[in-house]
């Protein structure tokens, strides 16, 4: 223990250190201004640390620092206060706490690569769509993902989770406008149901961008505009249209899939 942090045990509810995870956990943009991002559960504290970044401080049961794996895993932080289940669930957003979380520090923001494969996310609400899409990104080889203004705050808890650990390996950049896309120097694509483009019949770009519109108004008409491509995806089961998140997997599937043949 004398080469590791310092463990703190905290029995108040309105310890300030805890008030600050509080609102980091329960409020989805509370990390734009406080310059941290609240981590719930192993998974996302492993898939942090295996890309080197450093969390600053871990919140532990008592209960789960017992157990050896993740009193190693909270071993990684500057820091480490230790609680009661009871407190930890004050300060959890979720209905089933995990029993371990990271206070990570930001990461420093970015500027848009003018020549990487990209997803361009327009005024997505769902933090569940906006998690998985970045998930497929990752999985997939489309390493930045740009955020328009009115998308869902790519660093919230709900994005995060459903993210699933991909946010750290991608280059994330948000409150974008369309005018800043003009930094992008490779072509941008969007699914259209108004286009006789076929996803399966078209040539596909490389590198390229994705845009991936509002779930219920689809693409900005102004982004439209600027998208060399509207591509329809067919949906030979008769449905109006798909998930954009499931949109998006395919999307990307089929670029990466025509780049291994």
């Amino acid at each position: 223990m004398s080469s590791g942090p310092i463990w703190h045990p905290i029995t108040a509810r309105d310890n300030p250190q805890l008030q600050r995870l509080r609102k980091l956990a329960q409020d989805a943009t509370a990390y734009r201004k406080m310059g941290g991002v609240w981590l719930e559960g192993d998974h996302l504290a492993r898939a942090a640390l295996q890309r080197g970044l450093r969390p600053a401080l871990a919140l532990i049961t008592d209960a789960a620092a017992q157990q050896e794996a993740l009193r190693a895993l909270a071993d990684q932080a500057g820091k480490v206060l230790v609680v009661s289940p009871a407190l930890f669930n004050t300060v959890s957003g979720l209905e089933s706490p995990a029993q371990i979380a990271f206070d990570l520090p930001l990461p420093t923001s970015l500027r848009i690569d003018p020549h990487a494969d990209s997803v361009v996310l327009d005024r997505l609400q769902d933090a569940g769509n906006v998690g998985t899409i970045l998930r497929s990104a990752a999985a997939l080889g489309f390493r930045q993902v740009l955020a328009l203004k009115g998308t869902a705050a790519l660093w919230s808890p709900k994005v995060l989770r459903a993210g699933m650990g991909a946010h750290f390996g991608l280059r994330l950049i948000e409150g974008l406008s369309v005018g800043d896309l003009e930094a992008l120097q490779v072509p941008m694509l969007a699914t259209s149901s108004h286009t006789d483009a076929w996803l399966h019949e078209v040539a596909l770009p490389s590198p390229c961008a994705w845009v991936m519109g509002h779930e219920g108004q689809g693409v900005d008409p102004a982004l439209m505009a600027r998208c060399a491509l509207r591509i329809g995806i067919p949906q030979p089961g008769g449905e109006e249209s798909l998930n954009v998140a499931s949109a998006a997997s395919i999307c990307l599937y089929e670029s990466a899939r025509r780049r291994l043949t």
